[in-house]
């Protein structure tokens, strides 16, 4: 099937699953969702804790959640891109896990993210330590769908884009990038580093974003995106909680491939992420 569409769920994820979950069910009962459909949610979209303690707290109690995620896909008959969820790793730490359902509510991938965001932002948090809890994922991620080869990623990782250039080798033509971008860095690069990771793969790229003001005193950037493979930017949510909504159409993905195949024509290759 060439048409698809993308619902991109723009939040303002609490500490508590419960409630978040049923903000979720909620904004999807105001949609009419167009088939077949992939919806996406942002990064830490399950919990946005306030410190790397709770997060990990959270991550043991992770499998509680998921089957309440399965009856999601079921009931709307969607494939749901969960954003990142907590998942413990038996040694004290946790994955960001990126998992990706199918409308039969089937696990069809997981991708733990790989880049870890430690970083200095002139915020309010100022500091930013992902590294201190967070296990680091070492896994390149695509998987087959009726929106395309579908590549994981997760938020920091769009500042890396030879994790993207991998993903393009390896069939990629619909990239995710749930996030939670502050709202300085947001302001400086989040549009600029979407539209790049789409114009130099020729894929698709959605990102779904946390927005607003969070238990943990942080404030998140928001403006969800849905990019084409020209690097048009076809969606763009506004700084408040709602739903966006892009059309996928891989005859014109492939269209512009073959017109400029830079895949083809590119001469650096690396091997760093195999």
């Amino acid at each position: 099937m060439s048409i698809s569409h993308i619902y991109t769920v723009q939040m303002c994820s609490g500490t508590h699953p419960a409630h978040n979950l049923k903000q979720l069910r909620e904004l999807l009962k105001t949609q009419t969702l167009k088939q077949p459909a992939l919806v996406c949610l942002p990064e830490s979209w399950l919990a946005f804790c306030e410190t790397p303690q709770q997060t990990l707290a959270q991550a043991e109690e992770s499998h509680n959640w998921i089957g309440q995620i399965q009856q999601l896909c079921r009931d709307f008959d969607i494939w749901l891109a969960a954003g990142t969820i907590a998942i413990k790793d038996g040694e004290g730490r946790y994955y960001a896990a990126s998992l990706l359902f199918n409308n039969e509510g089937t696990e069809v991938a997981r991708y733990n993210k790989i880049h870890l965001f430690d970083a200095d932002v002139a915020d309010n948090a100022g500091q930013y330590r992902e590294s201190t809890l967070t296990r680091a994922g070492e896994n390149v991620v695509t998987v087959a769908s009726p929106f395309g080869r579908i590549g994981l990623s997760v938020c920091y990782d769009v500042r890396f884009p030879g994790l993207y250039q991998m993903m393009r080798e390896q069939g990629a033509e619909t990239i995710l990038v749930p996030s939670a971008f502050t709202t300085v860095t947001g302001d400086a690069h989040w549009q600029t580093l979407l539209r790049a990771r789409a114009i130099e793969t020729q894929c698709y790229v959605v990102a779904a974003a946390q927005v607003g003001h969070h238990e943990n005193g942080r404030q998140t950037y928001g403006h969800s995106m849905i990019v084409s493979p020209w690097g048009t930017c076809l969606a763009e949510a506004s700084t408040q909680v709602e739903i966006i909504h892009a059309q996928v159409d891989l005859a014109a993905l492939h269209a512009i491939r073959q017109k400029m195949p830079v895949a083809a024509h590119n001469r650096f290759k690396s091997d760093f992420y195999e």
